[in-house]
C-alpha cells in the first residue's frame, strides 16, 4: 500500500530486540528519526486533568531542540497532548496506535487530523498491525509492549491504579527501562498510579531538566530562553497561580485597555495561557 513501508530485522528499532516478545516486523509511515535520538514514551489518561495537561505541555516543551523522540499512542487524552506539544516544540514525535495505518482504519477517528500532522512534520506512524487492521480491545495492549519496548525511557503524567497506562509501566520495569513519573497532589485520583510506582523507584519528574540529565544530554547552549520585558515579568510574578482576568487587571493597577493590549502580546508571545475562565503562566 502506497505510503506504508514495512519493517523487519535491524530496520526495526533497535531496543526492540532487547524485549522478551519483540515484533516479526512493524508498519511504517512516515520518517524514524536518526539513530543518535532518544525515544521517550508519553502517556497517561485518557481523561486528564487540567493539571496534568499543563504539566505535558510544560515538560514536552522544555525539551526542544534536543535529539529526542516523543513516542504515544495517539489515543485521547495525555497521548493526543504529547503529539501536538511535540509538533510545537519542533520534537520528532511517533505515534503507534492500536490499528493498522491506513486512514480508512485510523484509530481513533477524532485523531486521523492529528496523524497526518505527525506525518507533514516529519514524524511517523508505526503498528504491528496489518495496514487494514480495524482496533480491538486485545490490540492496545501489544501496541502499549511496542511503546514501551522501543523507548529509552517512559514518562507517566497521570493514570489511575488500573488503567492501561499502568500495563505501559509495568512493562517499562520489566524491560529495565527508566520509568518516571509526574507529581500529583496527594487528592487527585488521577496521580495515584503514579504514586504506586514511585514507591516501587520510579523517579519524579518536575521539569524537562529532569529528562535532558537522564538521557545525559549537555545544556543546549543554542536554546534561548525567551526575553520578557519589565511589564511581562511583573505579570508573570502575579501568576503564581491561575488568576481570573479581571483579578490580574486589578492587581496590574494600570488602564484596562493597556493591560488587555500587554495580556494579549504575552499570550502571542506564548508566556501565558487562558482557559477555563482563568490565566496562567506559560513558560
Amino acid at each position: 500500500m502506497a505510503g506504508i513501508e514495512r519493517l523487519v530485522d535491524e530496520q526495526l528499532p533497535p531496543l526492540l530486540f532487547e524485549i522478551p516478545e519483540p515484533p516479526r516486523h512493524l508498519y511504517l509511515r512516515g520518517k524514524l528519526p536518526s539513530p543518535n535520538y532518544k525515544f521517550l514514551a508519553v502517556v497517561g489518561s485518557r481523561r486528564m486533568s487540567r493539571y496534568g495537561k499543563d504539566a505535558c505541555e510544560h515538560i514536552i516543551r522544555g525539551l526542544s531542540g534536543y535529539p529526542i523522540s516523543i513516542v504515544s499512542g495517539l489515543a485521547l487524552g495525555v497521548d493526543g497532548v504529547a503529539h501536538k506539544a511535540a509538533l510545537q516544540a519542533g520534537l520528532h514525535t511517533v505515534a503507534i496506535p492500536g490499528s493498522g495505518l491506513d486512514d480508512s482504519v485510523l484509530y481513533p477517528r477524532s485523531h486521523v487530523s492529528l496523524a497526518r500532522d505527525i506525518l507533514k512534520s516529519g514524524g511517523a506512524l508505526l503498528s504491528e498491525e496489518e495496514p487494514m487492521f480495524v482496533a480491538r480491545p486485545e490490540s492496545f495492549p501489544k501496541r502499549n509492549r511496542i511503546m514501551a519496548g522501543m523507548s529509552h525511557a517512559t514518562l507517566i503524567i497521570e493514570a489511575a491504579q488500573q488503567s492501561g497506562t499502568m500495563i505501559t509501566a509495568r512493562l517499562t520495569l520489566d524491560y529495565n527501562r527508566e520509568l518516571l513519573c509526574v507529581p500529583h497532589p496527594i487528592f487527585s485520583e488521577g496521580g495515584a498510579g503514579g504514586h504506586t510506582y514511585m514507591k516501587l523507584g520510579a523517579s519524579p519528574v518536575r521539569s524537562a531538566d529532569d529528562i535532558i540529565e537522564l538521557f545525559g544530554f549537555e545544556e543546549n547552549k543554542e536554546q534561548q530562553k525567551p526575553v520578557v520585558d519589565a511589564d511581562e515579568e511583573r505579570v508573570l510574578t502575579l501568576l503564581t497561580e491561575p488568576l481570573e482576568r479581571d483579578q490580574l487587571i486589578r492587581l496590574l493597577q494600570i488602564p484596562t485597555s493597556t493591560a488587555n493590549a500587554l495580556l494579549l502580546t504575552m499570550e502571542l508571545k506564548g508566556f501565558i495561557k487562558e482557559s477555563m475562565g482563568k490565566i496562567r503562566a506559560n513558560i
